[in-house]
């Protein structure tokens, strides 16, 4: 969220790339839709030593460390490839970009504990690489850049990653395994990536790539993105377990319990639909980016490298669900996921291979909340060796109107942070709404 005239606070120093072997994998119908979205970024911040040797020795062993990873997740260092069928692959060793940087005018707790400051969110978008590339330009550019940024008591790790080569899960997966391979020296991390990705599908989909971002955009009936802010709300643990218990209290015996996902996705739907002053007959969507690793028959491991994701669609009169009790809402959640099976997957993807589409955010509609990432991810046990970081946060990129990304609290006790992007009224009555922060502080 850069603010217009005003001097970068971080200043580049050096940039150069990282590469390992060659190797090839076709993209499979579950990349394809992620084409059109732009690089997913992901920063996270660490305290260091102060001594004056302590930056540039950190970035000499966490680069060296990228290249052992890089050789095991190749895919991550290759450039996308349109081959003869129109099929979209990734290959080559042309390698990972990696970027120093310095802001030794911002300390660590600016940036953890200014999740609601413009300031601090001006900062950070200058903390990650690539804001505004979109995934299709991964024909030209690295499917992986890395920022290292000296702060002034520590170091900000900045990535995006191409998200038509990679997920969630496997995004964790890899920084789990590049600090893994900094901490120790086996040369291979004890999780190995499985690059098969015929084994989610082999069908081949031609797709007609626009030229550039800008052209796609252009083709959206919906028009120029709207301005957001974005703002991080902390759940502690009490609190999630308090909103969990309301949503349950109503069920008969028997009756299968809401998970804390449907119980928490139901509170924020809400309080989002109210925040936008929603008419009665107003219709809110929810979507839920779902792994499908486990929904697939036969299902596949965690450590399958690629996209396996869906986004799970449920939507309701806004009268419906604000007139309603919680449990309404988180049936619906319910219900939708439960639905989501192997024979739901396929129809998703055989649909696609029929017609295949390059998607905008607005096709998500104008009153949509969709949720991304997981408080499951252990992104706090991302270690290279000086401890755990002091905050992970999304960079701007993907953040479209209602786009939550939830990742585990902080502290480590079990709570959860919900980072929102919302269109500034609408965040302004969040922020302001009683029901809503009673239960969730900022």
């Amino acid at each position: 969220m850069a603010v217009e005239n005003q001097p970068a606070p971080v200043t580049v120093t050096a940039t150069r790339t990282v590469a390992p072997a060659t190797n090839r994998c076709t993209l499979a119908t579950f990349d394809l839709p992620y084409i059109t979205f732009y690089y997913n970024q992901k920063l996270l911040l660490y305290r260091t030593p102060a001594a004056a040797a302590a930056f540039p020795d950190a970035v000499a062993r966490m680069t060296a460390a990228l290249a052992d990873a890089l050789r095991v997740f190749y895919p991550l260092a290759g450039r996308i490839r349109q081959v003869a069928d129109g099929a979209l692959a990734v290959e080559g060793h042309e390698g990972a970009e990696v970027v120093e940087a310095e802001a030794e005018g911002v300390s660590v707790v600016d940036l953890a504990e200014g999740d609601c400051a413009e300031e601090a969110e001006r900062v950070m978008q200058h903390l990650v690489p690539y804001t505004g590339v979109m995934n299709l330009e991964g024909l030209r550019r690295p499917l992986l850049a890395v920022q290292f940024t000296k702060l002034k008591d520590g170091l900000a790790v900045g990535c995006a990653f191409n998200h038509a080569v990679l997920d969630g899960t496997s995004t964790w997966h890899f920084m789990s395994s590049w600090a893994e391979l900094c901490r120790s020296a086996s040369g291979a991390p004890s999780v190995l990536p499985i690059h098969d990705r015929s084994l989610a599908r082999s069908v081949r989909v031609r797709l007609d790539l626009p030229a550039s971002a800008e052209a796609h955009e252009k083709t959206d009936p919906n028009g120029p993105k709207k301005v957001l802010v974005a703002r991080v709300f902390s759940f502690p643990e009490a609190t999630v377990g308090r909103i969990k218990a309301v949503a349950n209290a109503a069920l008969p015996p028997g009756a299968k319990p809401f998970s804390t996902f449907q119980s928490l996705g139901a509170h924020i739907w809400r309080a989002i639909s109210r925040a936008r002053g929603l008419g009665p007959s107003d219709i809110t969507a929810f979507a839920v980016f779902a792994d499908c690793r486990s929904r697939l028959n036969p299902p596949l491991p965690a450590a399958y490298f690629g996209n396996l994701i869906q986004a799970v669609f449920t939507g309701v009169p806004a009268g419906m669900l604000l007139g309603g009790p919680p449990e309404l809402a988180a049936g619906l959640l319910q219900k939708a996921i439960d639905e989501h099976d192997a024979a739901a997957v396929n129809r998703r993807l055989e649909e696609y291979e029929a017609a295949p589409k390059l998607f905008h955010y607005s096709d998500a509609g104008p009153n949509c909340v969709a949720v991304g990432s997981s408080p499951r991810f252990k992104v706090y046990d991302v270690d290279f060796g000086f401890g755990r970081p002091e905050r992970v946060r999304s960079g701007g990129n993907n953040k479209f109107d209602g786009m939550v990304y939830l990742y585990p609290g902080r502290g480590g006790d079990g709570g959860i942070d919900m980072e929102l992007a919302l269109q500034p009224e609408a965040m302004q009555k969040l922020e302001e709404d009683g029901n809503f922060l009673q239960q969730a502080a900022a």
